[in-house]
Order: C-alpha cells, then sequence, then structure tokens
C-alpha cells in the first residue's frame, strides 16, 4: 500500500471492515501478535464477558492501568460505584447552561467570517473547557492538559518524555490541594466519595483523572467533527434536523454508528476459550473493531447508509456492559448541544472539498484532524 492508500483505508476502513466480516471475522496477525474481531456478536461479546476477556492487560506501574477502564470485577464495581457518585446525571444535566454558553462564545468568534474549522474552532476547543472545569483545572493550563491528552492517544507523537507521568504529578498536586482545600469541582468529589467506608487511594484517583481527561475530551471531539462530516455528505438529514431539531439525539446516535469514534477496544483472554470458530489461548491480545460491528449487515439493515430515524440502534459506540462509557451522557449532551447552535446560526453548511481530510493519527480513534467549513453569514 502507497502513502495514498493508507490514508484511505484511514479515513474509509469500512470496506476493509466488510470483507473482513465476510472472509476472516477472527484473524490472527502474527505482525501485532494479536487476534481481531469484526462482527458484531463477537465485538459484543469480546466487550461484555469480562470473565474470559479481560480489561487487565496493562501493567500496574502506571496510574491509567489502576483506573476503571483497566479493571475487572469485583473491584471494577466498586470503582464504578465510587465514581458514579461523583458523576450523576443530575451534575451533568446541570452543565447544560454552560455548555450552551461556551459553544455560542466559540461560534461568536468565527460567525462574523463566514467559514471556520469544525475541529479547531468548536470540537476541540469545548470538551477541553468543559472537562477542566469539571476538575477544577484554571484556564491558562488547558493547553497542556490538551497536549498531553492528544500524547496518551496516539494523536501527537510524544518524544523525550512521558506525557502520563508529567499528568500523573499534575494531578498528584492538584489532589493534595483539594485534601487540604476542597472545592465544588470533581477532583473533590472523587476524594469524598466512599463504599462502605472505603475512598479511592492516591493511583485510582490519579487514574480516574487521566482517563476523564483523555476520555472526555479526545472522543468528544472526534464526535463532533464526525458529526458535521456526516451532515454535509448528507445534506438532506441536516435540512431535515435544522427543519426538525427535536431529532437531534436520534441524528447523534446514527452518527456514533456510521461514524463510531472509537473505532477499536483491547481486551486480553484470561483463559483458552473459542471465538468464531477460532481457538485463542489464555494472554492473547484481542482487538475488538467496534468501527466495524456498527456497520454488521446482520445488526444494521442497510448499515452503510446514514439514517437519522433508524431504529433501533443497538451500536456498541460506547462500549456495552460493565465498562459502558460513563462519559456517554456528558457526550451526548455537548454534542447536542453544539450540533443544536451550529444548525440554528450557521445557515447553508458546506464542507470546503477541495482541502482533503486528514485521517486522525490515533490507533483508536476513527476521524479527521480538521474539517473546514463555510456557511452563509
Amino acid at each position: 500500500m502507497d502513502a495514498t492508500d493508507v490514508i484511505e483505508r484511514q479515513l474509509n476502513p469500512f470496506p476493509w471492515y466488510q470483507y473482513m466480516r465476510e472472509t476472516n471475522p477472527v484473524s490472527y496477525s502474527e505482525e501485532y501478535r494479536s487476534w481481531s474481531v469484526f462482527r458484531y456478536n463477537d465485538v459484543q461479546k469480546v466487550l461484555t464477558d469480562y470473565s474470559v476477556f479481560s480489561s487487565q492487560y496493562m501493567g500496574e506501574q502506571q496510574p491509567i492501568a489502576m483506573s476503571i477502564i483497566n479493571t475487572d470485577p469485583p473491584r471494577h464495581r466498586q470503582l464504578r460505584s465510587l465514581v458514579t457518585q461523583a458523576f450523576t446525571p443530575r451534575r451533568i444535566a446541570q452543565l447544560e447552561p454552560r455548555i450552551t454558553q461556551i459553544v455560542n462564545e466559540l461560534l461568536d468568534k468565527v460567525q462574523p467570517t463566514g467559514k471556520m474549522d469544525v475541529v479547531d474552532d468548536l470540537a476541540y476547543p469545548l470538551p477541553v473547557i468543559v472537562i477542566a472545569e469539571m476538575l477544577g483545572i484554571p484556564p491558562e493550563e488547558r493547553e497542556q492538559f490538551k497536549r498531553w491528552s492528544d500524547e496518551l492517544v496516539g494523536e501527537t507523537q510524544t518524544t523525550g518524555h512521558n506525557p502520563q507521568m508529567e499528568m500523573g504529578m499534575y494531578f498528584y498536586q492538584k489532589i493534595e490541594q483539594r485534601r487540604q482545600e476542597p472545592k465544588n469541582d470533581l477532583i473533590s468529589a472523587l476524594i469524598d466519595a466512599q463504599i462502605d467506608g472505603q475512598h479511592l487511594d492516591m493511583m485510582e484517583l490519579l487514574g480516574f483523572c487521566i482517563l476523564l481527561l483523555v476520555a472526555g475530551n479526545e472522543t468528544t471531539t472526534t464526535l463532533l467533527g464526525n458529526a458535521l462530516l456526516a451532515f454535509t455528505d448528507h445534506p438532506e438529514a441536516m435540512e431535515e434536523l435544522r427543519a426538525r431539531p427535536e431529532l437531534l439525539p436520534d441524528a447523534i446516535e446514527e452518527v456514533l454508528r456510521y461514524l463510531s469514534p472509537v473505532k477499536s477496544m483491547y481486551r486480553m483472554a484470561s483463559k483458552d476459550t473459542e471465538l468464531g470458530g477460532k481457538q485463542l489461548k489464555a494472554g492473547d491480545f484481542i482487538v475488538a473493531w467496534i468501527g466495524s460491528a456498527d456497520r454488521d449487515e446482520e445488526q444494521f439493515p442497510d448499515p452503510d447508509r446514514f439514517d437519522i430515524h433508524r431504529s433501533p440502534n443497538r451500536h456498541l459506540a460506547f462500549g456495552h456492559g460493565i465498562h459502558f462509557c460513563l462519559g456517554a451522557p456528558l457526550a451526548r449532551l455537548e454534542a447536542k448541544v453544539a450540533l443544536n447552535l451550529m444548525l440554528q446560526r450557521l445557515p447553508n453548511i458546506q464542507r470546503v472539498r477541495d482541502i482533503p481530510l486528514q485521517p486522525s493519527s490515533s490507533y483508536i480513534l476513527q476521524g479527521v484532524k480538521h474539517l473546514p467549513i463555510t456557511f452563509g453569514k
């Protein structure tokens, strides 16, 4: 494959996913020493059956390895219960006025010009500002915040330093400050949260702060970019949403399915098992291709069609089972507010098609680095 083919495959992996679902739905790669799983039912099983497909595939020396994403029950259940106390639906719902204010401020900057880069001007700053404010991070430290986040998902290259270690030291200081002087923010709420008299220990607090930062902004940035990508490729859907904004929640679910922001998740076999007629051994590494599962013909009729009325829509974009994304309500709320205001405020949105799309460099995200659009003033 030459460089152009690689970029095309990254931007449009769906023909490859379809080929793999049809010909080799559970396949082993000698090069990567891992299994890849492509069909909906198999991906769902890998994401759900923690007794066989373990999330504990990292060493335990790093904070993120101690976080909720990398634990199995019973510890996972305890961690999730603790974190849920600090991340309640009520706390999320209360953010809507502030999210609306942030989006309006971001659109105020670009609206007079008749053009914007959806990623740089909205999708990138919005979730960073929201999650930084939730954690109680001052505005001047947000840029640093975002850089670490990009490095951790492989969006930008890391040279000569360890972003996870730097973030760990940064959050360690923040946690110690909050222990002395609690505030009305998520770090203070996480320090307070307890079950059966048990609090999160320092490593778990660090892991959760880092996870929240990364998961809380990278995926929402990608979701917003993918939504505008889908809308500008399907202008009839965009016009229907302008006329009937109440359809937006269903449209967001279809964006999540059609262009799943997280294209893959990882697990490790904790025992010998059989999947799709193949024998997996304990210790084998598994890549569950969510992006493929969400285009599986057996689950979604006419899966390559973008249909904002699709129902049912049991996509796996937020995962499944005990590891279902804790931040899903926040991502959905940010997307609903941002897309609604864009459709209200920006008439005749068009993608600038003579600037080629650049795929995200991340190994887990399906999205684009930039998305220039024009619109009526």
